[in-house]
């Protein structure tokens, strides 16, 4: 297998494994709190013996490098709570459709950091994207849980823009499993006393879940994903990424037997589609950047 293909296999493995992370919100009989420090804590042994094994460095460059970790592992466990919670309120398919408003959110929260202004194409871009969350909702009203668990993915994909957009600026040189090592931890021990059910009172059934959801659908993706790049564009990359939701959708209904109406599928469609186009429109802008420096 070519380094490419190889690379191909590895990125779609890693979103197929995000995309099935959702289940667990379900499969797992706990509140989102206590599924994201217990896997996160699991998460976090087994980055541990990956880069132990891989002889790889523990440590950080420097003091203020450990404050962005810090204030990393924060924002992504805030993150992990309000996706979780999201998919107990609204259903995988559309906690996940939701969530994916992230890339459009970037586009509006970079500014911040780089000073430039959201293009006009952006703003028609968040309108689609808008619309498509109007038709996801089945009723204004805070009392309905699909309403709020859509404001809460949506709440949770903030949070990952603003993860991501951090990460780019100031801790992308560290791979993907160093990073996700410290934020693991941090995430860990900012959310474990917040636990409304103790190690002892978790079902062994539950436990086996938390460890699979722990390992193989956050250690291992994030490895992957890493590794996809060293063979791939961050174009390539986005694009792939965006294929989550279908993956998860298929997965919540084949193993949940999640359905959602012709309405919502219309909604999600204008959602995921807004965020494919502005994950090309914004690499290829960079493309273009590139060539006329050249």
């Amino acid at each position: 297998m070519k380094a490419q293909q190889q690379s191909l296999f590895y990125l779609h493995s890693a979103v197929l494994l995000f995309g099935g992370t959702a289940l667990f919100s379900k499969l797992i009989q706990l509140p989102a709190l206590d599924i994201t420090v217990y896997r996160v804590a699991i998460a976090f042994i087994a980055l541990f013996i990956l880069l132990v094994a891989q002889g790889k460095k523990l440590t950080l460059a420097n003091q203020k490098e450990y404050g962005v970790a810090i204030l990393l592992g924060m924002v992504v466990g805030i993150h992990w709570v309000t996706y979780f919670a999201s998919m107990q309120m609204a259903g995988v398919t559309i906690g996940i459709i939701s969530f994916f408003t992230y890339p459009v959110i970037t586009v509006f929260l970079e500014p911040l950091f780089s000073k430039k202004r959201p293009k006009l194409k952006d703003i028609g871009i968040a309108v689609i994207v808008v619309l498509g969350i109007f038709l996801l909702i089945p009723e204004v009203n805070l009392g309905n849980q699909t309403t709020l668990g859509i404001i809460t993915g949506i709440i949770s994909a903030a949070f990952f823009a603003l993860r991501n957009i951090v990460h780019k600026n100031y801790f992308s040189h560290y791979s993907g499993p160093h990073t996700m090592f410290y934020q693991t931890f941090v995430a860990f021990v900012m959310l474990f006393m917040f636990v409304e059910v103790p190690v002892s009172q978790v079902s062994q059934q539950d436990w086996w879940l938390i460890v699979l959801v722990g390992v193989v659908f956050t250690a291992t993706p994030h490895a992957l994903f890493a590794s996809s790049l060293r063979h791939l564009s961050a174009t390539t990359a986005g694009l792939i990424s965006c294929l989550q939701p279908l993956y998860g959708s298929i997965l919540a209904f084949l193993l949940l037997q999640e359905r959602v109406s012709i309405i919502s599928l219309i909604g999600g469609c204008l959602v995921v589609s807004a965020a494919v186009f502005e994950t090309w429109s914004v690499s290829a802008s960079k493309v273009k950047e590139k060539d006329k420096l050249s």
